[in-house]
C-alpha cells in the first residue's frame, strides 16, 4: 500500500519549531517513533528500510534497542564495531616504524619545564606529550641527536598511539554524522571505510603530528551539532542542553588545536544564526522565547570555547615554568616570570655617570651592543648590534654634552630630562655611540644610516651626540614622563647631526655580525621600531635610600594576550620550506610532504588519488547543481522539492557550507601553507559523497547499492595498498614507485628503493649496476677508509 503524506503533514515536517508537538526534526526524514495513528498508517515494510532509526520495532516484532543516545540500531552498531576493528588494524600497523624522529620536539620542553613558542594553541601537543609524564623519559635524552630510539628511553610509541586512536575516532563520528544526518546506513558505511583507507589521514594518525587531534576535533564538533539540530523540536529540554553544551566544548577543543579550527566556529557560528533567524521569523514564538535561544547559543558557543580555549593555556603555563631558548621572543614582563630570568631590582633614578643597558622595546631582540669587531665595508668601524643575552658588551655610561672626557666617577647625580643631548659610552671599549651619512651594511637603504662605535676615551665628535625624546611612561610614576628612568620610561634618541633616529628591526647581520640583529638610524624609520628604554643602572653617586625598580609580574591574562599575539606573528610568517603547496594544488593532490627518509624507505604524505578525485569531483558536482538552482530561480524558475528533495538540499549545503569554509579562507592568507591544511575540507567533502552516493542511488535496490558500495571499497583498498609504502616507510621496488607517479609534481624519491634486480648508483656518471657489485663497491670503500686511516695514524 501507497503510504502519502497530506498538505498538513509536509508543513509539520518542515516547520517543526511553529509545530513544537512534531517528532520530526528539521529537514530529518526519519521517523523518531509512531506518530500516525490512522488505520492506513505505514507499516515497517512500507517504509525504507534506513527510515527506521526510531521506528518502534518491539510492535513489528524486531529487536529493542536503545537509541535515545545514539539514534542508531543494531545493525548499526555490528557496522561501526567492523569500521573501528579494521580501523584499528590500518591505523596501527607497525606503528613503531620508524624507530627515529619524526616531529617530536615538544616533549623534552614539556617534560623539562622549558618555554617555548609554537603558532599553534597547545592542547593537541599536551595530550601528545602526556605519555612521557607517565613514562621513565626524563627529557634528558638529545633527541635531536639520536638517530633511532627505544621505547624504553623515549616513548615514541606511546605518543604515535595517542595520535593514532585519534584518527580512529574520526571513522564511528563520520558514520554516526551521515547516520543522523538521515541518510542510509549503506551512504555511512561508504563515507567511512573511504576514511579508513585514506593514505594522507592514516599518514597523519601514525605520526606525532598536530593534524588527527584536529580531524578528530572537527568531526566530533560536527557530529554533536547533528544532535543538537536533531534536538530543535525540544528546545532547553535536558538533551538539548547537552548537545548545545557539547558543541561548544567541541569548538574549545578544536580551536584550542590549531587556528585553523576557528574555521569550524565560523561555519557552525553561521549555521547557528541561520538557525536564529529562522526563529526570528516564526510568529508564533513569542520574542522573550527567543532572546533565551539567543542567550543559550552565546553562552554555549561562544563562553564556553573561550574558557576551555584560556583553560588549556593556563594549563601550558603552569607546565612551563622555566626560561626556554624562545623566551627572547616574549617582553622583558614576560620573561621575568620564568624561572631563570629574574632581575635583581635597579635603581630607578638615572643620571649622567650612569652605567646603563639600553634595551629596544618592539623587537625584543635584546640589548643594544657592541663589541671589538668592525664592519667589513662601508666605514670599518666598530660593529653596534642587538644582542639577546645578559653581557658586559651590553653596559653604556650615559656622558654630558659638554664634558664627555670627565671620569663618571666625579660626578654627582644629575638627571636627564626630556630633549636633552646626551653622550653614550661604551664601557669595555671606551669608544663612543656614533651615526654618520654612511649607507648601514645590511640595510641598503637612502633613509637608514650606518651606526658604530668610534673614537676613544680622549676623543669625542658632533656625530656622537643624541637627543633623548620621552615619548611614553608608567602613569603611575609621573617623574618617568619628564626625566630618563630606569625601565618605566620609554624614550627615543635622535641623532643631531643626521636628523634620523636610533633604530632596529629584525634583520639579522651575516655571519661577520654574528648574525646579531642590525642597529641602524632611520630618517623615516617605523616609530614603535626607535623605541627603548633602560633595563639595569648603576651610579656610585646615588644615595643607599634610592627607590628600587623592577619589572612587574605579568598575570595570567596578560602572558595569554601577549602569547597570544607572538603566536599570531609566528602564525602569519613566510618561509621557504621545499614541500610549501598553493590551495589551488590541494583539490587535485598536485604534490605532498616528504615526512622523512632514510636508504631504502621513506614517509611521504599523500593522499589516496582515487578518494581525494572523487571527493572533489562531487564538489564540483554539488556545487554546479546549486548554480544552476540559483540561475533558475533568477530567471522565476523555481524547483518544487519533495520531503526527501529539500532533506538532501539542507544536507548537501550545510556538508558544502563547512568545504568552503574550511577550504576558501586560505587563498587569502599570504603565509606559509601545506597539504594537511586542506584536511577538514577533505573530511566535509568525503561527507558529500555520502549524500551524493544516496542522492543517486534513491531508486536502486538493496543489493545494487551494496555492489556499488563493493566497487567504491575494492577501488579504494587498492590504491590504498599501491601507495602504503610511502604511508608505512616500507621498502618498495624501485619501477613499482616510479609507476606510481601519476602526476609529474608528485616529489617522491624513487631512487631511494632497489629495484628487483638492479640499484641505481648514486654517483654522478648514470651507470646501473648490480646489488651484489654496489655491495662490493661499498665494501671496498670501506676497506679503503680504513686503510686511509691507519695511514694517518702511522704519520
Amino acid at each position: 500500500m501507497d503510504y502519502k503524506l497530506n498538505n498538513e503533514d509536509y508543513e509539520v515536517i518542515l516547520n517543526p519549531v511553529r509545530y513544537s508537538t512534531s517528532i520530526v526534526s528539521l529537514g530529518d526524514i526519519r521517523y523518531r517513533k509512531k506518530r500516525f495513528k490512522e488505520p492506513d498508517s505505514p507499516s515497517r515494510h512500507d517504509l525504507p528500510e534506513d527510515d527506521l532509526l526510531m521506528y518502534d520495532t518491539k510492535e513489528n516484532g524486531g529487536k529493542s534497542i536503545s537509541k535515545f543516545f545514539t539514534g542508531i540500531s543494531t545493525s548499526d552498531v555490528y557496522n561501526l564495531l567492523g569500521l573501528i576493528v579494521v580501523s584499528i588494524i590500518v591505523r596501527l600497523y607497525r606503528l613503531d616504524h620508524p624507530n627515529s624522529a619524526v616531529h617530536y620536539w615538544f616533549l623534552r620542553k614539556y617534560i623539562r619545564g622549558n618555554f617555548f613558542i609554537d603558532m599553534h594553541p597547545p592542547l593537541a601537543k599536551l595530550l601528545i606529550a602526556l605519555p612521557g609524564y607517565l613514562s621513565r623519559y626524563d627529557g634528558i635524552l638529545d633527541l635531536e641527536n639520536e638517530s633511532e630510539f627505544s621505547e624504553s628511553k623515549y616513548p615514541y610509541v606511546t605518543m604515535r598511539l595517542i595520535s593514532g586512536i585519534l584518527g580512529i575516532f574520526i571513522i564511528p563520528f563520520s558514520y554516526l554524522t551521515i547516520k543522523l544526518s538521515g541518510f542510509s546506513t549503506n551512504a555511512a558505511f561508504l563515507v567511512s571505510a573511504l576514511l579508513i583507507f585514506e593514505n594522507a589521514l592514516v599518514t597523519q594518525s601514525r605520526l606525532i603530528l598536530l593534524d588527527s587531534p584536529l580531524m578528530a576535533s572537527t568531526a566530533f564538533t560536527m557530529l554533536i551539532w547533528v544532535k543538537f539540530h536533531n534536538e530543535q523540536k525540544r528546545p532547553f529540554k535536558t538533551w538539548w542542553w547537552i548537545w548545545l553544551i557539547m558543541t561548544g566544548v567541541g569548538l574549545g577543543l578544536t580551536v584550542s588545536i590549531k587556528w585553523v579550527g576557528f574555521f569550524t566556529t565560523i561555519f557552525i557560528g553561521l549555521l547557528t544564526i541561520k538557525d536564529l533567524w529562522d526563529l526570528l521569523g516564526d510568529l508564533h514564538l513569542p520574542l522573550i522565547r527567543w532572546v533565551n535561544h539567543f542567550l543559550a547559543r552565546v553562552l554555549c558557543l561562544l563562553v564556553i570555547p573561550v574558557i576551555l580555549y584560556m583553560l588549556v593555556f593556563a594549563i601550558h603555563f603552569s607546565i612551563l615554568e622555566n626560561s626556554g631558548d624562545d623566551a627572547i621572543s616574549m617582553s622583558p614582563e614576560f620573561r621575568h616570570t620564568l624561572n631563570g630570568h629574574g632581575m635583581n631590582d635597579t635603581p630607578i633614578d638615572v643620571g649622567y655617570g650612569s652605567t646603563i643597558t639600553l634595551r629596544h622595546f618592539n623587537t625584543r631582540g635584546g640589548y643594544l651592543h657592541s663589541h671589538n669587531h668592525h664592519y667589513p665595508s662601508g666605514s670599518k668601524q666598530q660593529q653596534v648590534t642587538l644582542y639577546p643575552f645578559k653581557d658586559e658588551n651590553n653596559l653604556w655610561i650615559i656622558q654630558k654634552e659638554t664634558d664627555p672626557k670627565i671620569p663618571f666617577e666625579t660626578i654627582n647625580p644629575s638627571w636627564i630630562y626630556h630633549n636633552t643631548l646626551i653622550r653614550l659610552s661604551h664601557v669595555l671599549t671606551e669608544g663612543w655611540l656614533h651615526s654618520h651619512n654612511i649607507k648601514p651594511p645590511v640595510t641598503n637603504s637612502d633613509d637608514q644610516n650606518e651606526v658604530s662605535v668610534y673614537g676613544s676615551k680622549d676623543h669625542s665628535d658632533t656625530n656622537d651626540l643624541w637627543r633623548v625624546e620621552i615619548v611614553d611612561h608608567e602613569k603611575s610614576d609621573s617623574d618617568s614622563g619628564r626625566r630618563l628612568r630606569a625601565i618605566h620610561t620609554k624614550f627615543r634618541l635622535f641623532h643631531i647631526n643626521s636628523g634620523c633616529y636610533l633604530y632596529s628591526h629584525s634583520n639579522k647581520l651575516p655571519e661577520w655580525g654574528f648574525k646579531q640583529q642590525e642597529v641602524t638610524c632611520g630618517k623615516g624609520a617605523t616609530f614603535i621600531n626607535t623605541i627603548w628604554h633602560i633595563e639595569t643602572n648603576s651610579h656610585p653617586k646615588l644615595p643607599s635610600d634610592t627607590k628600587m625598580v623592577n619589572y612587574k609580574k605579568l598575570g595570567f591574562f596578560e602572558k595569554f594576550i601577549e602569547l597570544n599575539q607572538v603566536m599570531w606573528t609566528n602564525f602569519k610568517s613566510i618561509s621557504l620550506h621545499p614541500y610549501l603547496s598553493h590551495p589551488s594544488s590541494w583539490i587535485l593532490l598536485k604534490r605532498g610532504i616528504g615526512f622523512w627518509a632514510q636508504e631504502h624507505y621513506q614517509i611521504y604524505l599523500i593522499g589516496n588519488p582515487f578518494i581525494w578525485w572523487t571527493s572533489t569531483l562531487t564538489v564540483l558536482i554539488f556545487v554546479i547543481e546549486k548554480l544552476i538552482t540559483i540561475l533558475k530561480a533568477k530567471r522565476g524558475s523555481i524547483d518544487r522539492f519533495s520531503v526527501k528533495g529539500e532533506h538532501f538540499k539542507l544536507w548537501s549545503n550545510v556538508f558544502l557550507m563547512g568545504w568552503c569554509l574550511h577550504y576558501l579562507p586560505f587563498y587569502l592568507m599570504s603565509k606559509e601553507l601545506f597539504l594537511q591544511y586542506y584536511f577538514p575540507s577533505l573530511y566535509f567533502a568525503i561527507l558529500l559523497i555520502g549524500i551524493g552516493f544516496d542522492l543517486i542511488t534513491e531508486r536502486f535496490n538493496s543489493r545494487n547499492r551494496t555492489i556499488i558500495v563493493t566497487i567504491f571499497l575494492i577501488a579504494s583498498i587498492y590504491i590504498f595498498i599501491l601507495f602504503s609504502p610511502l604511508t608505512y616507510g616500507n621498502t618498495w621496488e624501485k619501477s613499482s614507485c616510479d609507476n606510481s607517479k601519476w602526476l609529474s609534481s608528485w616529489d617522491y624519491d624513487c631512487d631511494l628503493y632497489v629495484g628487483s634486480h638492479l640499484t641505481r648508483n648514486t654517483n654522478t656518471t648514470g651507470i646501473e649496476i648490480t646489488n651484489q657489485e654496489f655491495s662490493d663497491i661499498r665494501a671496498f670503500d670501506k676497506r679503503a677508509a680504513e686503510a686511509e686511516d691507519e695511514q694517518d695514524e702511522q704519520m
